[in-house]
């Protein structure tokens, strides 16, 4: 199964694995499952590290080469992916979480969230 994981589940994966539930160490950790991370991911920790907000304090660029290192696979945003934005319902305001759900509804991946709000959008989402 493809896996696309919501910034906050990457970043808990990567550096603070006791923070993710025993559902999600079990899916990420699960050969026959196939890593994803998303660009709108990466653009997240970018913006949010400017900001000098404190659960995004790491090397955006250390933290891609580590992903790929360890067997994820990096999604582009392309057009289909910020267009079908745009038929999603008004659950939630946040345009990285919005495009995260896009992409996994588009792409067919399952959507790993730790985000209550993201959980209430139809379609390939589990909250873990």
């Amino acid at each position: 199964m493809n896996l696309l994981l919501d910034t906050h589940v990457l970043l808990w994966a990567a550096a603070e694995p006791e923070r993710l539930s025993d559902e999600a160490v079990a899916l990420i950790e699960d050969t026959g499952n196939t890593l994803h991370f998303s660009a709108a991911s990466l653009w997240e920790i970018v913006i949010k590290n400017g900001l000098q907000r404190p659960d995004f304090q790491l090397d955006p660029h250390l933290f891609r080469r580590s992903l790929i290192d360890n067997g994820y696979l990096e999604l582009p945003i392309a057009a289909s992916h910020t267009l079908a934005v745009s038929h999603l319902p008004d659950i939630h305001k946040d345009p990285f979480d919005r495009i995260l759900v896009a992409q996994a509804e588009s792409e067919g991946f399952l959507l790993l969230t730790a985000d209550e709000l993201v959980a209430r959008y139809p379609g390939p989402i589990r909250r873990v």
